[in-house]
């Protein structure tokens, strides 16, 4: 004999019930991603803020240093230069794959 109409009642009502927990399920796993996305942003911001103070504080503190010769300043200057320039190319990739991974 088949099932009545309050089984199949029931087994609807147990399929919705399930279906809206996978949802929650799913939708809790996005909020996750979202918080571990904006997370990584930021120490990615703070990467970038550290480096460019420190170097900022290298250039002060050799442009109060009398002992360097202009050579060797001048040798400093490119390299404090040239990590900017990585810093920067480095963030930039991160924040690019960190946006395109998390969206």
């Amino acid at each position: 004999m088949g099932d009545s109409e309050s089984e199949y009642l029931e087994k609807i009502d147990k399929i919705k019930r399930k279906s809206s927990e996978r949802v929650t399920e799913v939708l809790d796993q996005f909020g996750k991603a979202q918080r571990l996305k904006a997370e990584a942003l930021k120490k990615n911001e703070e990467m970038m803020t550290s480096a460019a103070s420190d170097l900022e504080k290298l250039e002060r503190d050799m442009a109060r240093d009398k002992e360097i010769s202009p050579e060797s300043e001048n040798k400093i200057n490119e390299e404090i230069l040239e990590a900017r320039n990585i810093v920067r190319q480095k963030y930039d990739e991160l924040r690019a794959r960190i946006s395109d991974r998390l969206q």
